[in-house]
């Protein structure tokens, strides 16, 4: 069965498009329902509108609270009859409310192999701590900061001639392959959290 995935997103939205691709591709069995952003002029949304898909802005501003934004966006959500949340690049925080009312089915990449350098400008975060390897994490999302169960991590290293920009670079490609591979296997069912961790069927489960 394929199912319906929301994405949120505030700039440019390549790991969006890289989903819409995968699921056109038939690697992750789901398609997109809705496209929402908080930045009215997010290059992501108007290429979700370019590509015919449901897009919808959302700015902040329009509404007096945290809470009554993402109530307003879970609405919307749930019109579109999405079951998953996938966020793209969206630099705000959800509210705890809007994180109980969909369960576990939100979900976020972010550069880094958490739970080391959370939060903004990782690779930055990464080449300041001198570390030789990062990359990436799809984690569920909880009501923290990039806190939520790990569901899959890809490495990168750190190269000695790397800056923020080249860094940055290599674990985008690393986010693309990671990001469409975890939602479909979590698509495929059978899995399941025991305290923080993850568990899928098969060996090693």
């Amino acid at each position: 069965m394929s199912a319906r995935v929301a994405v949120l997103l505030s700039g440019r939205g390549s790991n969006f498009l890289n989903l819409h691709a995968a699921m056109e591709r038939g690697e992750v069995p789901g398609t997109i329902a809705l496209v929402i952003s908080n930045v009215a002029e997010a290059p992501g949304l108007a290429r979700a509108r370019q590509l015919g898909l449901p897009a919808l802005a959302l700015p902040y501003g329009e509404s007096p609270t945290r809470e009554a934004h993402d109530s307003r966006m879970r609405a919307a959500i749930a019109a579109a009859g999405a079951e998953w949340v996938c966020l793209a690049g969206y630099m705000r925080l959800l509210t705890p409310g809007f994180v109980a009312a969909c369960g576990q089915r939100v979900l976020n990449i972010h550069p880094s192999l958490l739970p080391s350098f959370p939060g903004l400008h990782a690779q930055r975060q990464a080449l300041a701590a001198g570390v030789r390897v990062s990359g990436c994490t799809v984690h569920f999302v909880d009501a923290g900061l990039d806190s939520g169960p790990i569901v899959a991590q890809r490495a990168v290293p750190v190269l000695d001639s790397d800056d923020e920009d080249s860094l940055a670079a290599r674990i985008l490609e690393a986010e693309h392959a990671a990001y469409p591979a975890a939602l479909a296997r979590l698509l495929a069912g059978g899995w399941w959290i025991a305290g923080r961790r993850v568990h899928f069927p098969g060996p090693g489960a």
